[in-house]
């Protein structure tokens, strides 16, 4: 796996939203307008996904960045469910996203058949299948913090800088893989990965829009209604 400044700083971005998240938990001691099931999803899409630590080196780098992301994932979902006075603090109703039926279910299924289609049973490969799985996953394991953060409304500014700097991460691999496919020969497309890092990116479009218009007014970041 090759590294260039934007694969750089997109994995610099994600480590530094889920920084952020852990220190706005430490300092307001409360979990309001944080999703715990989104943090669930990207559990699964980590595990799944980086189960190649136990099979493949390639480098300190990956190997380190990879262990960070499934511990620091869950300890923010340990934090937040069992931890006093933070766990008093989260809001089940709030955070009510079906994740499990309605993100993890459709993406195996749809993972399976994909899989399925594009090497047939003679190459199927369970590791294949659950690297797929966590692309269809990620694509849309924020929706449950976007849902809990449009029914709060006034979004608190380290939970904000969080979601942002994790929709960056996504943007910032847009622009690694656009870089990797015009300087590298051989690059080997991944039209699944193209077409899910869209579409994760999308889901934060409107969260963007907001955000960087309350930066640039410098008042509270707030979300419309959605009546």
């Amino acid at each position: 796996m090759s590294m260039n400044i934007f694969r750089f700083c997109g994995d610099m971005s994600h480590l530094f939203s889920i920084i952020v998240l852990l220190l706005r938990l430490r300092v307001a001691r409360n979990a309001q307008g944080i999703s715990v099931k989104t943090h669930e999803l990207y559990l699964c899409v980590f595990v799944s996904r980086y189960l190649d630590l136990f099979t493949t080196f390639y480098s300190l780098y990956n190997s380190v960045m990879k262990i960070v992301y499934i511990v620091s994932t869950a300890s923010i979902i340990y934090t937040i469910k069992f931890q006093e006075p933070i766990k008093s603090t989260y809001d089940k109703s709030q955070d009510s996203f079906l994740h499990w039926q309605f993100a993890v279910a459709p993406c195996a299924i749809l993972a399976f058949f994909t899989h399925l289609i594009g090497s047939g049973i003679s190459d199927f490969s369970l590791m294949e299948l659950l690297w797929t799985f966590s692309i269809y996953l990620e694509a849309i394991a924020i929706l449950p913090q976007l849902v809990v953060l449009q029914r709060y409304r006034e979004v608190e500014n380290l939970t904000g800088n969080y979601v942002f700097f994790m929709g960056a991460y996504r943007a910032l691999y847009i622009l690694n893989w656009i870089y990797r496919a015009n300087t590298e020969k051989n690059y080997r497309h991944h039209w699944v990965v193209y077409i899910c890092g869209v579409v994760q990116t999308l889901l934060y479009a409107d969260f963007f829009y907001y955000y960087i218009k309350s930066k640039a007014k410098g008042g509270k970041f707030s979300l419309p209604t959605t009546g």
